[in-house]
């Protein structure tokens, strides 16, 4: 039996319960036939595992099993995550997996290629309990010969990390996610093509996807600095929106009140700009999750940013119930 599924020792079992009490007081519990819980989280660095239950001094990485725990149990709250810097070496995934139990299902993209890249992923992790695949997998290109432009500087030709797009059904709910990560770039007018493009390609995604009545979200890092900068007046360019209840939460572990950035993302399209409504009812609960206090212990934020992530998780709640 790998290590991964033998008893926790009592330590990582104590830490693994406030945790999940924690869990409990924030997140809405998972309901059949009532809600649908979406999140996203870029995990840092999300490859190898030290297959230890603590990392030790010399140990490379210094994500052991107790802190993949720590992160399946975050992940098992949620109907589907977006996971964003998935690695070309998986063993942290598939172990999370073994956690997650058979029950969960993973759909995700291969290894980007080139310097850009940076040897990631994007991939779902869903309860096959709660979601399933409807049908549709595919990556968004951009055409050589037009295609939604992306006008103002730079000019994009492709995207870096390549979006990745899955539809799930709850129910009878038919719903599209589209996950990315945006890359950096060396300013942030870097970032203002590819986040042009993407939401220019959401919207005349959606305006096509109007007569099946499908929901057509995005979530991932977006890399946005802030609320109302140049970087997200160009992701919301067509109408994307992100839900008020997110506009005032921290995204990463190093962030400082009053200077907190808006990096990670859940959006989708209100109706404007001749843009279909989403058709899920948005319960106007959202938040994110901050699992410092809880699993900092002695590390630095530092490394505690390689044992967990550098960035929190974010997650809204929809209704399922008829009618509703």
């Amino acid at each position: 039996m790998p290590l991964v599924l033998e008893p926790v020792p009592p330590e990582v079992a104590d830490e693994l319960r406030r945790l999940s009490d924690a869990l409990d007081l924030l997140v809405p519990a998972r309901q059949l036939d009532h809600n649908l819980l979406i999140a996203t989280w870029n995990i840092r660095a999300f490859g190898d595992l030290t297959e230890k239950w603590h990392a030790e001094d010399g140990d490379s990485p210094r994500r052991d099993l107790a802190a993949l725990s720590a992160i399946a149990e975050v992940i098992s709250r949620f109907d589907v995550v977006a996971v964003q810097e998935v690695r070309g070496n998986l063993r942290s995934l598939r172990h999370a997996l073994k956690l997650l139990g058979p029950h969960w299902g993973l759909i995700l993209t291969d290894v980007t290629k080139g310097s850009q890249g940076n040897d990631e992923r994007l991939a779902f992790v869903f309860d096959t309990r709660r979601v399933r695949p409807s049908g549709l997998a595919c990556e968004l290109v951009l055409p050589e010969d037009g295609g939604p432009p992306a006008a103002g500087p730079p000019a994009l030709r492709q995207f870096a990390r390549t979006p990745y797009a899955v539809s799930f059904l709850a129910g009878t709910t038919t719903f599209i996610l589209v996950t990315l990560h945006v890359r950096y770039g060396d300013a942030p007018a870097d970032r203002i093509g590819e986040l042009r493009a993407i939401a220019e390609w959401m919207a005349d995604w959606a305006r096509r996807e109007r007569q099946w009545g499908h929901n057509l979200l995005a979530l991932g890092d977006f890399n946005i600095d802030r609320r109302g900068d140049a970087l997200f007046e160009a992701f919301t360019s067509t109408g994307l929106r992100p839900p008020d209840e997110l506009n005032d939460v921290p995204r990463t572990i190093f962030d400082e009140a009053g200077s907190a950035h808006f990096y990670d993302q859940i959006a989708w399209f209100t109706g404007a700009h001749d843009v279909p409504q989403l058709t899920l009812r948005y319960t106007e609960r959202a938040g994110m999750f901050d699992f410092v206090p809880l699993l900092q212990a002695d590390d630095t934020r530092q490394q505690l940013s390689w044992r967990i992530s550098d960035h929190y998780p974010l997650w809204v709640e929809f209704s399922t119930t008829a009618g509703a």
